[in-house]
């Protein structure tokens, strides 16, 4: 399956790159957030580093602390677009 056809792959593509490089980013926490389901479907996603608590902790301390009166849209909107990305790649996978 070609991954940039689906939904939100630029930003999950850019999130894996990210932690290759070790680089803490919205994307990069934002792939540390599916890691599991994204390898479950045949991902491969590098080890997040470490953060204090959740990475779902970490991304929307990181959003808040460049818009705190957005912070929670694009936290949201952002969770979206990664479970948009997900599910066909889950069917594509089972299928």
């Amino acid at each position: 399956m070609e991954l940039d056809r689906l939904p939100g792959h630029e930003l999950v593509l850019a999130g894996i790159d990210d932690l290759e490089n070790g680089r803490r980013t919205a994307e990069s926490l934002l792939v540390s957030i599916g890691a599991e389901r994204l390898r479950a479907a045949g991902l491969d996603v590098p080890a997040a580093p470490p953060t204090d608590g959740y990475p779902e902790h970490a991304l929307y301390e990181l959003l808040a602390s460049d818009e705190p009166e957005s912070a929670h849209g694009r936290y949201n909107a952002l969770l979206r677009r990664l479970v948009s990305f997900e599910r066909p790649l889950e069917h594509a996978r089972a299928g």
